[in-house]
């Protein structure tokens, strides 16, 4: 199980229509139902890994230690089992900057995970793209940002707790 960052687990901070990340554990809020939900997921046997892109620490805006704190602090309250970061700009053309499946691919090396098993839910075009070229089944959270949309996804929804029970359904009717 593949999770964006903010915007699936935490409140992004939108402004004029566009997310952001939090900029200070002060403004750090875990969702409704996230801690939950990931509980089921676990308990249902998925390792859960958080795939996040923070391209302010590579524009200055904001600090590595402040997203490696909050990462922390994620970790620390939710049952996650790993959260990759990738601290680079679009301009930087790494392989780890989603769309990219760098850090999907990455984590399944790491952690022996079966690609076309697994989801990838984002609320950004560039988490959905990253988890269809890594080959998983994507959940779109929809907060109608005023952005680019994913050009497709496998399942539209309004929150994580939405796409858990998705996936659990799923997983008893088989």
């Amino acid at each position: 199980m593949f999770l964006d960052r903010d915007g699936v687990i935490n409140r992004a901070i939108v402004r004029e229509g566009k997310p952001f990340p939090p900029g200070s554990l002060d403004e750090l809020e875990i969702l409704d139902g996230v801690d939950e939900s990931l509980r089921a997921l676990k308990d249902a046997g998925f390792k859960l890994i958080v795939v996040t892109n923070q391209p302010d620490v590579a524009r200055g805006t904001v600090s590595k230690t402040l997203v490696e704190d909050i990462n922390r602090a994620l970790q620390d309250a939710l049952p996650l089992d790993s959260i990759l970061s990738c601290f680079h700009d679009g301009a930087d053309q790494c392989d780890c900057r989603k769309p990219k499946p760098g850090l999907l691919l990455a984590a399944a090396r790491e952690w022996d995970i079966d690609l076309p098993a697994s989801y990838m839910v984002g609320d950004r075009w560039r988490d959905v793209e990253a988890g269809r070229a890594a080959g998983c089944m994507t959940f779109f959270v929809d907060y109608q940002y005023d952005e680019k949309q994913p050009d497709a996804y496998d399942f539209r929804v309004g929150s994580l707790r939405e796409a858990a029970q998705i996936i659990l359904q799923r997983m008893e009717a088989t």
